[in-house]
């Protein structure tokens, strides 16, 4: 049975192909082994974002039905990520008091805002904004962030009773707890040993498991260890912040519009792997809606933002997964460890929980991968460093980093757009135009002008095209013959209709002729509605530039 192409809009859910019993036993087999990841990583990014543990998984359950059920990209591991709760938490930094109620309104409303930012663009088919945020800008962002969570995490990963900076200052082996450490330390060498044997193996549960015990049978809690400690037990209940004051929604605007963009960046990642792999079309905005839509129901139930995780995303491919039942049955292990599971997790260190962090960022630090871009860019190898830098000095201010990233990517493309290429031509003896000064080839004929922009004639690019050829009829006044090969131009504006017409009549005053070659069809009825193209003695159009350049030939043929 086919399912109506309307309700399949609506409810992406409805055109999941129908189950069999293989299809399901690999599913199954996919589901648990994120599962069990994202139990042990939902507590630990809660301590990140400094809410309650037992938010963490919250958010792990109802945002991933959400986003499965609605979302075209049916393999993403959504829930919590390092990112995401890092950029929440530091937001927040000196508006309220860690942990307290009024943290978590603020946590919660984060959630909801970006969430409804998200489905809004999604509706309104705003997806292609993820193209202004370029690879480098990205890339400089996540390193300084990773590098931020990293030292986030080392307090509680040694145990120290002091802050990590406090400590700098004033070291003193006597603020840390060896008991801590030892669980910390080794929790990460035991998740990358077995990440190296299998990265199938769901590697955080088992060392969550073996700690938990091992604390439980030497007393560490009673001797005064940090342990995660009793968490409430069942489902989560609706929770509806109270409203805020305007103070606290304005200061709440940049991280609700950073958040927003990072988290989904981060589902691009992973979709676009899920889809080149499935060799599917990704339907960014149906993404969009349906992770907002998670992010709203992770509020609702007193959390904190989610997004798509790309190590879950990417385990999830690597267990084979095929369909969303996948996510159904991670969404199922997560429900019973909500009601039965619960108690286990008491006597956890968080130091283990440190430990699960690093190891799950590690994979973001890569420290050689923005110098690699100096070969090809310097520019953008400059941007991404420069977003970097700032993300790390603005702490806990992050955002700061991203958007100065954006706008100097823009402003280099603007920057772009203002001073096209714009190159005098000559015919190379392959037979193609090239550039004259770079192959130092002669002029087509000597009293021609013959130039070619590789750009849009519009708004940006009409004065330097106006001015270059100011610039050349004024140092070479016996130029009576201007050629534009306008093949690159694939696009007119208004204000390029202008250029076009003023050039035109500057060749006239000189009693000179304009020769435009290879008009692209959108450009040559612009410009003939505006009627730029009147036939006449000083404008001459040819359909190629191989007609262009025979006709330009014989004007100073001998003979």
């Amino acid at each position: 049975m086919t399912t109506h192409p309307g309700f399949a809009r609506w409810f992406p859910f409805l055109a999941w192909p129908r189950p069999d019993r293989e299809l399901l036993r690999g599913e199954f087999w996919a589901g648990m082994t994120v599962g069990l990841m994202l139990v042990p990583q939902g507590v630990a990014y809660a301590q990140l974002a400094g809410m309650p543990l037992i938010t963490g998984m919250y958010a792990s359950f109802i945002p991933m039905l959400v986003a499965v059920l609605w979302g075209s990209s049916v393999r993403l591991g959504v829930g919590p990520t390092a990112l995401t709760s890092l950029l929440t938490g530091a937001s927040l930094i000196g508006l309220a008091e860690l942990g307290s109620a009024h943290w978590v309104a603020l946590v919660v409303w984060i959630a909801i805002l970006s969430g409804l930012l998200q489905a809004t663009l999604g509706v309104v088919r705003f997806g292609w904004l993820l193209s202004l945020v370029t690879s480098p800008v990205l890339n400089g962002f996540t390193q300084a962030a990773a590098l931020l969570i990293l030292t986030s995490q080392l307090p509680s990963l040694l145990g120290l009773a002091t802050g990590w900076r406090a400590f700098l200052q004033q070291p003193s082996w006597q603020a840390l707890d060896w008991r801590a450490a030892a669980f910390g330390l080794a929790s990460i060498a035991l998740l990358w040993m077995m990440q190296r044997w299998r990265r199938s193996f769901p590697a955080a549960i088992v060392v969550i498991a073996l700690t938990a015990t091992a604390s439980w049978a030497t007393g560490f809690a009673a001797h005064g260890g940090a342990v995660i400690g009793a968490l409430p037990q069942g489902l989560p209940s609706l929770f509806l912040p109270g409203w805020l004051s305007w103070g606290d929604f304005s200061a709440l605007i940049m991280p609700v519009m950073v958040i927003t963009l990072v988290s989904f960046l981060e589902t691009a990642s992973s979709a676009k792997v899920d889809h080149g792999q499935g060799g599917t079309q990704w339907n960014e905005n149906q993404d969009l809606i349906a992770h907002g839509l998670a992010k709203v129901s992770s509020g609702l139930c007193g959390a904190f933002p989610t997004s798509a995780s790309f190590s879950r995303s990417a385990l999830n491919l690597y267990a084979g997964a095929q369909t969303g039942w996948a996510t159904l049955f991670a969404f199922a292990l997560v429900l019973a460890a909500l009601l039965w599971l619960v108690p286990l997790l008491h006597h956890v260190p968080q130091s283990v929980l440190a430990a699960v962090v690093i190891v799950a960022i590690k994979g973001l630090i890569k420290p050689m991968s923005m110098l690699r871009l100096w070969r090809l860019s310097r520019v953008e190898t400059v941007t991404g460093l420069l977003t970097f830098a700032i993300t790390l000095l603005s702490a806990p201010r992050m955002y700061w980093g991203v958007l100065i990233g954006l706008l100097v990517n823009l402003s280099h493309f603007l920057f772009q757009r203002l001073h096209p290429r714009i190159i005098e031509v000559g015919l190379h003896p392959d037979g193609t135009l090239r550039d004259r000064m770079l192959w130092n080839l002669p002029a087509l004929p000597a009293g021609v002008l013959a130039l070619r922009m590789d750009a849009a004639l519009d708004f940006a690019s009409a004065t330097a095209l106006e001015k270059r050829v100011a610039d050349e009829l004024a140092s070479r006044p016996q130029l009576r013959h201007l050629c534009l090969f306008a093949q690159p131009i694939n696009r007119i504006d208004v204000t390029g209709v202008e250029a076009f017409v003023r050039l035109l009549l500057l060749m006239q005053s000189r009693g000179g002729v304009l020769h435009v070659s290879g008009l692209k069809l959108p450009v040559q009825q612009t410009l003939e509605a505006a009627g730029a193209l009147k036939t006449n003695t000083h404008l001459l159009i040819y359909r190629t530039d191989a007609q262009a350049v025979a006709a330009l030939q014989k004007l100073y043929a001998p003979g």
